[in-house]
């Protein structure tokens, strides 16, 4: 049991939650050290008492007696409760998984509920309103009730045999909601079972902090995927039957033609989750030869306002950004393969620079994130506007900062080396394996030497690695040989830190939950411009950038490891020396 400071526990900070400050009054916990659990639970996006009972500081045991005797409630032992006699259907499952609930029964107007932690309103509340009863709460052992949670949470793939064998009428009005407006008309898809196993396969994979959903048709079979930290893991296997419904129901949403099936479309949709939360869904159509295979990217706008502390970016490589991006002009490059977050990086430099007398404009195809203040220009190359086309636009425009989506082509290129040259700050993206190799991507493209010199400032090459779970991650003694070749110089060996490896728990996918970027951060120096002046190749350049203490993205993951924030077999996975 950890000591008890006796002056905090007389006045817990209100800061803690309901749970913590009862945990500091009954004795159970330094007032010090629940605030510095809760601290961690915030910055790793865990609730409270899953980082309380992982860290060890307080038992399930312990906590639940705490909280009976605290909220006068009583003690459950759900390992005496049988699953299959517990109520069906009296509370909708994705609360009783999100707040981690069980029902035990119902009388008249009121829900008995097992829950681990009693002094949860938002859940009380969450009840309520979906319910229209009042709770009576018992308290349970958290980690009987997270096992129970668990296995009481209806797997998508046993869900959507339930959904397409109801019968029932799905009102349209409460669908609206996933689009931008309401006016159109799609009597041949209006199918209630497809309405609500995509509802429910786009509110799952937000729940699930997945990146990407894959909508797949095959010969005999159908499945959707989720890209859950990088990673695709298969969630539902529907009929085969419902890939066109499904698929015109897609469109339909995301404004495209339902009719066209011969070629790929692109389209955006919504999804409002709360009364100030909207998420925004990118979608993409691929013909495939039994059928379209549809991509789906969420996009959380919310995410570019955590900050660029957020992104993982360690504090010298951050300053040389920040540094980059204060100045008046020139050329900002991020650099790396579809999904390493590059977006999400330049939209946090946007974030930081957009200023009421900041004229900003971009150039997207599509635009992912909106982000007020912020002049938006959708790329349509059937139209007409092109990125050149609405680069030529912007210089017309009077910008201070131009951010164009994607470098791909000579033309682009050459007039945003005139933008950066002219006054105007430039940011943008190109497809390289490191930053390095950009600039003799530039030359490749027919850029002259001296206009690259000149222009380019700073290039970021990214990936991002998935993050260890700080729950059950493990360390590890991995033998000296293995360290070396995975690029640990000697000295840093001798040196205290601890490796470790995943496991995998309840609170994880396998060992890991999140990502965490991984960056080499390159200004381009007077020396790397003698270099591209000569004609220098790539090798040079990264030859110098490592003589000015330029880390590859290699060493930047090998550090990443000696924190304890991946794993060494991740860090090799995605990075390539």
């Amino acid at each position: 049991m950890a000591a008890v400071d006796t002056a905090s526990s007389e006045s817990p900070v209100s800061v803690l939650p309901g749970l913590g400050r009862a945990l500091v009054l009954a004795g159970k916990i330094a007032q010090k050290s629940a605030e510095e659990i809760y601290r961690k639970a915030q910055l790793s996006r865990t609730s409270f008492i899953a980082e309380l009972t992982g860290s060890g500081v307080v038992s399930a045991f312990d906590l639940a007696h705490t909280m009976s005797t605290a909220f006068a409630a009583p003690l459950v032992d759900l390992a005496a409760i049988d699953p299959q006699r517990l109520p069906k259907d009296l509370l909708d499952s994705k609360i009783c998984t999100d707040y981690r609930l069980v029902v035990l029964s119902k009388r008249n107007n009121r829900l008995l509920v097992a829950t681990a932690d009693p002094s949860d309103s938002q859940a009380a509340e969450k009840i309520k309103f979906a319910t229209r009863l009042s709770v009576d709460w018992v308290i349970a052992e958290y980690d009987k009730l997270l096992k129970l949670v668990t296995a009481n949470a209806a797997t998508a793939a046993e869900t959507i045999d339930n959904i397409i064998g109801d019968d029932f009428e799905f009102d349209e009005a409460s669908v609206a909601s996933l689009t931008e407006s309401t006016d159109y008309a799609a009597s041949e898809i209006e199918d209630a079972p497809v309405v609500k196993f995509l509802h429910k396969m786009l509110l799952d994979a937000f729940s699930m902090h997945a990146s990407d959903l894959h909508f797949e048709p095959y010969e005999h079979n159908y499945r959707v995927r989720f890209r859950i930290d990088g990673q695709l893991r298969e969630i539902a296997a529907p009929p085969i039957a419902i890939k066109d419904k499904l698929a015109s129901r897609i469109k339909v949403i995301s404004r495209m033609d339902i009719a066209e099936k011969r070629v790929p479309q692109d389209g955006k949709m919504k999804l409002k989750i709360g009364p100030d939360r909207v998420i925004d869904f990118r979608v993409s159509t691929l013909p495939t030869l039994f059928g379209e295979k549809i991509v789906v990217r969420i996009l959380d706008p919310s995410i570019t306002r955590l900050g660029i502390d957020a992104l993982g970016y360690e504090a010298e490589e951050k300053a040389r950004l920040l540094h980059a991006i204060a100045r008046p002009y020139g050329m900002i490059l991020v650099t790396g393969p579809t999904g390493s977050g590059k977006t999400v990086s330049l939209y946090t430099c946007l974030n930081l620079l957009n200023q009421p007398d900041v004229n900003i404009a971009t150039a997207e195809d599509p635009c992912e994130i909106t982000l007020p203040g912020v002049n938006q220009v959708n790329i349509n190359d059937k139209a007409g506007l092109t990125f050149s086309a609405a680069l030529k636009s912007f210089l017309r425009q009077d910008p201070d900062i131009i951010m164009v989506g994607e470098i791909r082509d000579l033309e682009t290129a050459d007039i945003s080396i005139k933008a950066a040259q002219t006054g105007h700050l430039l940011l943008s993206t190109l497809h390289t394996n490191d930053a390095p190799s950009t600039l003799s991507r530039l030359r490749n493209m027919g850029i002259a030497p001296f206009n690259i010199a000149s222009s380019v400032m700073l290039i970021t090459a990214q990936r991002l690695a998935r993050r260890l779970c700080p729950h059950c991650k493990t360390g590890v003694e991995l033998p000296r040989e293995t360290l070396l070749d995975a690029g640990f110089q000697e000295p840093e060996l001798d040196a205290s830190w601890v490796s470790y490896r995943a496991v995998g728990c309840s609170l994880c996918n396998n060992g890991y939950k999140g990502r965490v970027g991984l960056y080499q951060v390159m200004p381009v120096s007077e020396e790397m411009q003698r270099i591209i002046l000569r004609d220098g190749n790539a090798l040079e350049i990264a030859e110098q950038a490592a003589r000015e203490g330029v880390r590859t993205l290699r060493q930047a993951g090998l550090h990443k490891v000696k924190l304890g924030l991946t794993s060494l077999e991740e860090v090799l996975a995605v990075t390539n020396e």
